[in-house]
């Protein structure tokens, strides 16, 4: 019982966060899961890719919630969200399967660097090019699938990939952070699918799973984030735009230093 309220805490912060940023909260499931299955026993061979399949599987809650709040306000820019989802289906679903293949402390710490990478070049206060724009059609598809195959081995709803591109593209801030929740939904459908089927009968999963999933944890988190969702949606179209951006890098920054703690 007491795990399940933990699971239920991580799906408010998870709720709030995705709303707030359009993570799709995987940035915060993550790490939480992977600590709070370590505490739980379950067997180091599948904790982690748990963790991600588990992540992935709630963020669809979270980004679909999220996404209507920010639509709700005129945020979300579908035309970009129409040319990356082809792109994010395919490569959510082969990251997958490629998690499957890295070993669980590879992917741990390669999920750490890629976090600090991302907070440090946002924190550079960075300004894109006037003149560029989104690009083509099919460079958008290509960058897509790049997104959906990293975000499905991170376990994340692709928002700390989305946000910065799209932001890059001289897209402004919130409207980055509403298109990034969208965009998460394929994303997120595809990785739990993906993580389902690369994990079935694998003899290490604990009683309550199903393949990478893990449906306590599941249904906790998925009850509790979709009611902080909207709120985080409405913080995120309150604060200034440069105080939002930071905050996203620091929260960023300070869950990938967890992480290669380990």
């Amino acid at each position: 019982m007491t795990l399940f309220l933990l699971y239920a805490l991580v799906g408010v912060a998870a709720g709030f966060f995705g709303g707030l940023f359009g993570l799709g909260g995987g940035i915060v499931v993550v790490p939480a899961l992977y600590f709070l299955f370590k505490t739980a026993a379950f067997h180091a061979e599948v904790m982690m890719n748990m963790a991600v399949g588990t992540s992935l599987a709630t963020a669809v809650f979270t980004a679909t919630t999220s996404t209507w709040a920010h639509h709700r306000r005129g945020a979300v820019q579908w035309p970009a969200v129409r040319l990356l989802a082809p792109g994010v289906l395919a490569g959510g679903l082969l990251g997958a399967f490629a998690a499957s293949g890295i070993p669980p402390d590879g992917l741990r710490v390669f999920f750490g660097l890629f976090e600090i990478a991302v907070a440090w070049q946002l924190l550079r206060n960075w300004r894109p090019r006037p003149s560029r724009r989104l690009p083509s059609s099919a460079v958008m598809i290509g960058v897509g699938v790049l997104f959906g195959a990293l975000s499905a081995l991170l376990g994340i709803g692709g928002g700390t990939l989305t946000v910065p591109f799209l932001y890059w593209c001289n897209t402004g801030m919130r409207q980055s952070v509403a298109t990034s929740a969208a965009v998460g939904l394929p994303i997120t459908l595809a990785g739990a699918v993906g993580h389902v089927l690369a994990g079935w009968g694998q003899p290490a999963l604990p009683p309550g799973s199903t393949g990478h999933l893990y449906w306590p944890a599941l249904a906790a988190i998925a009850a509790t984030s979709v009611f902080a969702a909207p709120l985080g949606a409405r913080v995120a179209h309150s604060v200034p735009v440069a105080t939002l951006k930071r905050a996203f890098a620091m929260v960023v920054a300070l869950i990938g230093a967890r992480m290669l703690w380990g």
